[in-house]
């Protein structure tokens, strides 16, 4: 059903349609019937049990590998590392958890938008019911205060205003229509006649029928979105692929050493030895620390961010955040205040003119709702703010959208007046006392302001005199005896971050559009005002861009940067258009909003955004201003370089361990590491990498998005793995001669050595000493190690226990010699290597 179609007819073929009397509404025996056709009018949601949500957290490569590598240490009894490993998937599990917990919640506040009480006629009598007890085809009652409990079409007004902003993101309210329009609307804000679920009565009073209930109404398909959308964290998607890489390699070589042992050794092979032995050597290549490094880097990295206004809901958001291309936002609320104020005045006379305009809002009432009313309110000087504390309005013609115009008859201390304001196009030929060339002036001025995005509103006046007629209210038609006061034009002005921030943006490669509900002048104007677009009237519709084809839709995307007239499934599509290709962030506030906060990379919301907004963000922004995500991207770039850091360091190093200790056993009539001291040697060389979450970390690590990339990874990881090959082959080829514990212990200390001082190749992608420096917990962490690594052989420990041998003095000297080389060309291969891709890309 399109509801828009609608608008278009006339109330009694609206009401013979639905087969509903006007004059009594819908009989208690309709009810069922209703029921059965149309539905409920409440929100179906499919609950998701807390278990349902645990067991997903099983179901991913890393997992799979984690829960070997506890079932494998157990196997061996080695408690502590079954334990370690135990903490490490725990703690990913819970955080996990929580976060898709909170996700599958969200949809379930969009229940709390639903009326609890609606005014409904039935049976020729009017009622109150509980609004989710309405049924297509029923005739409601609309007045101020009330929130729409269906989607209607109104067939009655009294001076009906309602504010969308929930369902639009437009923050200047509608007054509604009763008459049937001439063609059918495409958008919400063109609907005059219709008022839609979730939305606000802010003023005057009307009757509607009801056209959708539930399911079928905006809302309903706004909720429909948001609960079928699932998000995919491109952190976790990347840390997925690698997990699948590591699980498929270690897999392919161990099959290989294993057949190898039994082709080379066919009599000499110990298959209980040959297998604890392949066990440790799978432990010792499995990153078992990465959700403990990247859970500390999340964790110190959200610490940081709350110091700047910023708190992270979900922990992988922050590394999703530094990967952000392109970052949509509206423009309401965000770039601008969400506050209309008076921005320039066409008048002889500013102050009266701006009285005038008060006179004929809606000054009487305690507080104003109306966003035109309270900017006028503000400007207002202190000798007529006194004078409208005292003013009384004797009679008023409400704001028809027909002639876009209201009156109002009102007495103050300066006189009586009958006071007009309007559109300028209905203004002005009430002004007998203007000339053409005067009224020229005045369109020019006024189309000059709209072209900068301003919203403007014409008054002019009749002063009258005590013993005039009150009934002259009635009669402006025709007339054209007024005196023209004026042209107010109103802005939402520009916040002072906003400028820098979008230079900021530029700086860090992230693309920033604007996708909002709000009129093409207007967000043009302010695209343009910020330096986005060239010109404010490089703008597209929501409407312009769905009637395309998907690989013009694609075109457009790359094209425009400003999208206007945006409704909720406009924007959610954008966004899912954006995501197939890049990591979109996006930052929102209102219930519109859910769905693509649902389907973006990164969902950020402000603080006062609506529940349901911020139950479905990762990240709620304490400060509404761009400059906050701004500094969040840096943060989460920052995170990410660290955590990157430790899967290359892990890789490579475990890798070309691996790889040399496997080959070796096949030349050799015993094991050149003991499982026991592989599981000791992974212990100990993943003790600093923790620390690696607290590293310093270079400015051009800073300059542009970024994300996992498997294939990159892998490769620089592969080839520095290799020269960690290389290097092992020399420890063994210089000790493997001697007694098998001389080996053991020596390629033990040296395979440690060389680890720790990878990390510190690894940290950055330029020269070593031309970096930002380690930091404390790295340097102290690293020299512990070393200490420990080399004066464990000398203890009773290490010998009983590890069956270590102390090493010669001769033994450490070459040891440390070995190390240093290794340092050398792992710093020449690493530069080699960024050089020749930077190069390349």
């Amino acid at each position: 059903m399109n509801i828009f179609e609608y608008s278009k007819k006339n109330i009694k073929e609206v009401l013979s349609e639905f087969d509903v009397n006007q004059k009594n509404g819908l009989s208690e025996e309709d009810l069922a019937a209703r029921i059965t056709k149309y539905g409920e009018n409440k929100l179906n949601i499919k609950l998701v049990s807390a278990w349902n949500i645990l067991f997903r957290q099983f179901k991913s490569a890393f997992i799979y590998l984690l829960l070997g590598a506890i079932v494998l240490t157990l196997f061996l009894g080695e408690w502590t590392n079954a334990l370690m490993i135990f903490l490490f998937l725990a703690v990913n599990t819970v955080l996990g958890f929580l976060q898709e917990y909170h996700s599958e919640k969200t949809v379930q506040l969009l229940n709390k938008y639903a009326l609890p009480r609606a005014k409904v006629l039935r049976s020729g009598v009017v009622k109150q019911i509980s609004a989710d007890k309405l049924v297509v085809g029923d005739i409601i009652y609309l007045e101020t205060g009330d929130k729409v409990p269906a989607d209607v079409r109104i067939f009655e007004k009294d001076g009906l205003v309602i504010d969308e902003t929930v369902l639009t993101g437009e923050s200047v309210s509608i007054y509604k229509e009763a008459e049937a329009l001439s063609n059918i609307p495409t958008s919400y804000h063109q609907a005059l006649n219709l008022a839609f679920s979730g939305t606000d009565v802010i003023g005057g009073k009307g009757k509607a029928i009801v056209l959708a209930v539930g399911k079928d109404t905006a809302f309903g398909r706004i909720a429909k979105l948001t609960g079928e959308t699932k998000k995919i964290s491109d952190f976790e998607k990347g840390i997925s692929d690698f997990s699948r890489f590591t699980l498929k390699l270690i897999a392919l070589t161990l099959f290989l050493v294993v057949i190898a042992h039994l082709i080379i050794k066919q009599d000499g092979v110990n298959i209980i030895e040959l297998i604890i032995f392949s066990v440790a050597l799978t432990i010792s290549v499995i990153p078992e620390a990465l959700p403990l490094v990247t859970t500390f880097s999340l964790a110190r990295g959200a610490r940081r961010l709350a110091n700047k206004k910023i708190i992270v809901k979900r922990l992988s958001a922050i590394e999703d955040l530094g990967g952000i291309e392109i970052l949509c936002s509206d423009k309401t609320g965000t770039l601008t205040k969400n506050e209309l104020a008076i921005g320039n005045i066409f008048s002889e006379n500013s102050d009266e003119t701006i009285y005038l305009a008060n006179l004929a809002s809606a000054f009487e009432l305690e507080k104003r709702s109306e966003a035109f009313d309270l900017a006028l309110e503000k400007g207002l000087s202190e000798k007529y703010k006194n004078s409208l504390n005292k003013a009384k309005k004797i009679a008023e013609i409400p704001f028809d959208p027909r002639v876009k115009r209201n009156a109002v008859l009102v007495k103050s201390d300066l006189g009586k007046f009958l006071v007009v304001r309007g559109a300028l196009e209905s203004i002005l030929p009430l002004c007998g006392n203007l000339d053409k060339i005067e009224k020229e002036k005045i369109l020019n001025w006024t189309t000059a302001e709209g072209k900068l995005g301003q919203r403007t509103l014409a008054i002019s006046y009749r002063r009258l005199n005590d013993n005039d007629n009150i009934t002259k209210i009635s009669e402006i038609e025709g007339t054209s005896d007024f005196i023209f006061s004026g042209v107010i034009s109103f802005q939402d002005s520009i916040k002072e971050s906003t400028d820098e921030a979008v230079k900021q943006a530029a700086h860090l490669g992230v693309r920033l559009v604007i996708i909002t509900g709000d009129s093409p002048e207007v967000a043009g104007a302010v695209a343009h005002q910020i330096g986005l677009i060239d010109s404010p009237e490089f703008v597209l519709t929501g409407d312009e861009w769905s009637r395309e084809n998907n690989d013009k839709q694609k075109e457009l995307l790359n094209t425009y940067r400003v999208f206007a007239r945006v409704s909720p499934e406009q924007k959610f599509n954008i966004i899912k258009s954006f995501r197939e290709n890049h990591l979109v962030g996006f930052l929102g506030e209102g219930i519109n909003d859910a769905p693509a906060l649902k389907i973006a990379g990164v969902s950020l919301v402000v603080n006062s955004a609506a529940d349901i907004a911020r139950e479905a963000a990762d990240i709620i922004l304490l400060q509404s201003n761009l400059g906050v995500i701004i500094a969040g991207i840096r943060e989460g770039r920052r995170v990410f370089a660290n955590t990157t850091k430790y899967i290359k360091t892990t890789l490579a190093s475990n890798f070309g361990n691996f790889f040399a200790v496997a080959t070796a056993s096949l030349m050799i009539n015993y094991l050149p590491m003991l499982p026991i001291q592989i599981l000791l040697l992974n212990l100990l060389s993943d003790t600093p990498m923790i620390s690696i979450s607290t590293d310093n970390v270079d400015e051009s690590e800073l300059k542009s998005p970024k994300k996992y990339e498997a294939n990159e990874i892998i490769v620089i990881a592969i080839i520095l793995g290799l020269v960690s090959t290389v290097f092992d082959f020399l420890v063994f080829s210089i000790f493997f001669k001697m007694e098998p514990q001389v080996l053991q212990t020596n390629w033990f200390i040296a395979s440690i050595l060389t680890e720790l001082v990878l990390v510190f190749s690894i940290r950055t992608k330029s020269f070593f000493l031309k970096t930002a420096r380690p930091s404390r917990s790295i340097l102290f962490l690293s020299f512990m190690i070393v200490l420990i690594t080399i004066s464990l052989p000398f203890t009773t420990l290490g010998q009983r226990l590890f069956k270590f041998t102390p090493p010669r003095l001769e033994h450490l000297l070459l040891i440390f010699g070995i190390v240093i080389i290794y340092f050398i060309f792992t710093e020449t291969v690493k530069l080699l290597y960024y050089r020749r891709k930077k190069i390349v890309s």
